[in-house]
């Protein structure tokens, strides 16, 4: 009896392991992948860029920065150039 409870215990943490692993990596691939494909896409200005402030894209809220340093007034469009961390580099839609 004390072997089963023992095996028990042993399998229930392996599992537990094996499923913080899975679901570390599937963030990580998750987030990295959708930055990629915000590449090129339009967004709101939320806040005025001067040259950080706030964007929204795909329905969620980003920090972002005006690429070329120039203010982009709220509310306008503006386009997707790059990445810089989690910081949207971003130039005004024509």
């Amino acid at each position: 009896m004390v072997k089963l409870i023992l095996l028990t215990a042993i399998l229930a943490l392996f599992s537990l392991i094996a499923l913080v692993i899975v679901i570390a990596l599937y963030r990580h691939k998750k987030a990295a992948a959708g930055e990629v494909r915000l590449i090129g896409e339009l967004c709101q200005v939320n806040t005025n860029l001067s040259p950080d402030g706030t964007v929204v894209a795909r329905g969620e809220l980003w920090r972002a920065r005006s690429i070329d340093g120039t203010p982009i007034k709220a509310p306008s469009l503006a386009r997707i150039v790059g990445f810089q961390d989690h910081l949207l580099l971003v130039r005004a839609h024509d």
